[in-house]
């Protein structure tokens, strides 16, 4: 996206303040009802005795570490600091954008439950292309972020469930 066309877009979202409050509210609901699905599901195979609790655990947490200190290292600049343009999610991180982490965690955390329960796996998923375009259209992410997000997320998670737990 070019700048010329990105403070535009800003610009237009961001003057309509239904806009900035539903995209606001759509990112944290989506998080954190994702997050708190999470760890129901957790709790749900501790309870029940499954030996996947701690592989539900580890398999999203070992890649989010990973790509925590990968950010850390590449310190991608965000839209907002490129373009010296205010984000319409509320945010003020500098740097650390690459690749999106929200974005990331929600592929991981779909891909994981979708080797347990498809539907709930597939909702999560959609959920998470949702997350990306919001990340996106609020400012706070490039498009190459977030699909860097998404792609590190479906790879860690198949790699983790479909190749080396079956192991």
């Amino acid at each position: 996206m070019t700048e010329d066309r990105y403070k535009r877009l800003m610009e237009a979202l961001g003057s309509k303040e239904v806009f900035v409050s539903l995209i606001n509210a759509a990112d944290r609901i989506i998080t954190v009802a994702v997050f708190l699905g999470y760890v129901a599901g957790i709790i749900y195979l501790f309870f029940t005795g499954s030996a996947l609790v701690l592989p539900m655990i580890l398999i999203p947490a070992i890649p989010f570490v990973l790509v925590s200190v990968f950010r850390r290292l590449c310190d991608s600049k965000r839209p907002y600091e490129v373009y010296d343009t205010p984000p319409i999610l509320k945010k003020d991180t500098r740097g650390k954008s690459f690749p999106s982490r929200h974005v990331f965690s929600i592929f991981i955390i779909g891909v994981s439950f979708y080797y347990l329960w498809p539907v709930v796996g597939t909702v999560i998923l959609i959920l998470g292309v949702i997350q990306a375009v919001i990340r996106v259209t609020g400012g706070v992410h490039f498009i190459r972020d977030v699909i860097a997000g998404a792609l590190f997320g479906v790879i860690s998670g198949l790699v983790g469930f479909y190749l080396i737990l079956p192991i």
